[in-house]
């Protein structure tokens, strides 16, 4: 390994396949805190690693508990094949209790709600991303970018967590995770594992049972959303190895199914370039999906999706179609968008739409009773921040009916550098409150309403 600067970050170049596609441990040390950005290579085979751009082989390795930053380039400097990296040391991170350390702050008082409605944080946690709620009122709450899954305890009920936990840690992209008959289900990159008693084991959780371990390797686009659907079957995507390409039918760009012990694997819908949020609307059964669309077609070519997938097997475009009427430039000439179940909502280009959830509490006022809300990660490939906020879905049975902002803040100016936070997934509390995650702040906050 080689020092570079000060900072001790080692750079390795090493032959072979990595431990992370062989079906190890996550090769990347360290949390990118910012938009994602490709990190220049000497023409190197590429893949992503976290949320950017690696070579293949390349390994990074900080001192344990430092934390780096990806910054944008200012409006109007990113080009494909022109790539600028700039790396901002955002603190040293003491490796206290699960990892955490000292955190940058959050900043509540930026965040527009509603009227009755009020935000705090419920928990701060490394690199929060999807969420699932435990029989005992556990939050367990996956990572992507830093290799562990967490668990939150709130022992006096005050809606504040007491303790964070780790479950595990040194996994490739844990993204997903998802609870079921007292079990936690964990999905990696190329695994889905299931940890047993789990909330009777916090403090001395068990090694875990592989569930599945034959799914693709590839990074990009490969973290995962993990939900049991009303069937009882255990539902997660495959994404789009690729910005844009053809990939193998009926395993990638897809959001697939399986039993809980591993079998029956097949896929529920196709043409999902890359879904990190699904739901069932608790009326109707139907799944509901969002998609992120592709890259490199200017600020407001292709919209984002919002997708409904009333039973299985239907195509939703990729990489043919985007949005309602969107033909790729390459892809799309050899299949028409009429050919395809359209989105039931365009969202704004580049907004990131994630984690979506229909909320079924009766805490909120009856106007969000039943309807679904959605957090807009943001974009990172515009000239202006689109996204940055959650947003709510106005519904009649399956029928979209509106589409507005429920709580936005954590953009400033309308610039990239006035960027503080970026929602990820949302979880309905026993009470009715609503959990929201943001991977950039490192924060878990908790949205109340009291007339």
């Amino acid at each position: 390994m080689k020092d570079i600067g000060s900072l001790g970050v080692g750079i390795g170049f090493r032959p072979g396949r990595s431990q992370a596609q062989e079906g190890g441990r996550f090769e990347m040390a360290f949390s990118a805190f910012g938009p994602c950005i490709p990190l220049p290579t000497a023409g190197l085979p590429m893949t992503t690693v976290g949320p950017f751009f690696m070579p293949r082989g390349v390994s990074i390795r900080p001192p344990e508990g430092l934390f780096l930053e990806l910054l944008l380039p200012k409006e109007g400097t990113m080009r494909y094949g022109s790539w600028i990296l700039a790396v901002l040391l955002v603190g040293l991170m003491a490796d206290g209790a699960g990892g955490q350390g000292a955190l940058p702050p959050v900043h509540l008082n930026k965040i527009k709600l509603p009227p009755g409605f009020t935000i705090d944080v419920y928990a701060r946690v490394v690199d929060a991303r999807s969420m699932a709620l435990g029989a005992k009122g556990t939050v367990f709450v996956g990572t992507r970018t830093h290799g562990k899954v967490y668990a939150l305890v709130d022992t006096d009920r005050d809606y504040k967590a007491d303790e964070v936990l780790t479950i595990a840690e040194g996994l490739y992209m844990p993204n997903g995770v998802a609870f079921r008959d007292g079990s936690l289900y964990v999905a990696e990159v190329n695994r889905i594992l299931r940890f047993d008693r789990i909330e009777e084991n916090l403090r001395n959780p068990p090694s875990p049972v592989v569930v599945r371990g034959d799914l693709p390797t590839d990074a990009p686009h490969g973290w995962k959303y993990l939900r049991f659907g009303p069937d009882g079957k255990l539902y997660f995507n495959i994404g789009a190895p690729c910005n844009i390409c053809e990939p193998k039918p009926d395993l990638y760009a897809t959001i697939m199914r399986m039993n809980p012990d591993g079998t029956g694997l097949e896929p529920y819908a196709m043409g999902v370039r890359n879904s990190v949020g699904f739901d069932w609307n608790p009326r109707t059964k139907t799944l509901w999906f969002t998609d992120n669309g592709r890259d490199g077609l200017g600020d407001n070519v292709p919209p984002e999706e919002l997708n409904a997938a009333p039973r299985p097997g239907l195509h939703f475009g990729f990489p043919y179609c985007f949005g309602k009427s969107v033909s790729d430039p390459e892809f799309g000439k050899k299949r028409a968008c009429t050919e395809f179940t359209p989105p039931v909502l365009e969202l704004p280009p580049h907004a990131a739409p994630l984690g979506v959830r229909f909320y079924t509490g009766k805490m909120f006022p009856r106007e969000y009773q039943g309807q679904m809300f959605i957090a807009e990660h943001g974009s990172w490939d515009r000239s202006t921040p689109s996204g940055y906020r959650v947003t709510v879905v106005r519904l009649k049975g399956d029928q979209v009916v509106g589409y507005e902002v429920f709580a936005e803040g954590w953009v400033e100016g309308n610039t990239y550098e006035g960027v503080w936070g970026r929602p990820v997934d949302l979880l309905v509390l026993p009470d009715g409150s609503m959990l929201v995650s943001d991977d950039q702040a490192h924060a878990i906050y908790r949205i109340s309403y009291k007339k």
